[in-house]
């Protein structure tokens, strides 16, 4: 029988399983545009983005909605979003269904408009956890630089993007430890750059 007098229960924090999701797709594709890896990796990148960069990504931004937290939902639909569109145009562009061979500094823009996004809501973490600030202002950077490469002729600028990369995808993979942890040993053990602990 149920003890009626037990607490209720807080909800899982899903920003854990977001920025995880979004840290280790990443930190991939970065060392492939850093020049660690061989371009030719990109074909392993596709599963991941859509499975753990997109997929989980989106669960995790509609539970963001269902706790009423606006900047979790946008940001981790979009970036789970963004990785379904990484994964499609490669899956597209090799199997013919679109041709991009003439598309020239198209995809470096598109690239430039996610880091639009992305810098519009690096805003709003001014008043969230500095490991999101961070986050944040690592990735619009991110983003300007991988698409400024196309646009400008600049291959080093892509380089430099994939080694930034690589550092905005270990931060989350930290904010995801220390959101799991925190919420495990029930204090701030991790720090995340806030006071109060916040349960989940």
């Amino acid at each position: 029988m149920p003890d009626i007098d037990a607490a209720p229960v807080a909800p899982a924090n899903p920003a854990a399983l977001g920025l995880v999701g979004f840290g280790l797709t990443t930190i991939l594709l970065s060392l492939i545009n850093a020049g660690v890896l061989p371009a030719g990796g990109e074909g392993v990148v596709i599963p991941m983005a859509l499975a753990y960069g997109g997929l989980i990504q989106i669960i995790a931004g509609m539970m963001e909605f269902r706790v009423g937290n606006t900047f979790g939902m946008t940001a981790f639909l979009s970036y789970g979003a963004f990785w379904w569109w990484f994964a499609f145009l490669l899956i597209f562009a090799k199997a013919g269904v679109i041709d991009i061979s003439q598309a020239g500094p198209t995809v470096g823009v598109a690239l430039l408009l996610w880091g639009l996004l992305t810098l519009y809501l690096w805003i709003g973490t001014f008043r969230l956890p500095k490991i999101l600030f961070l986050i944040f202002l690592a990735l619009w950077i991110t983003f300007a630089l991988l698409g400024l490469a196309p646009v400008l002729g600049a291959p080093a600028l892509a380089r430099a993007g994939g080694w930034l990369g690589l550092l905005t995808g270990l931060m989350a993979v930290y904010g995801s430890f220390g959101i799991v942890t925190n919420a495990t040993w029930g204090r701030n053990v991790v720090p995340l750059g806030e006071v109060p602990f916040v349960s989940g």
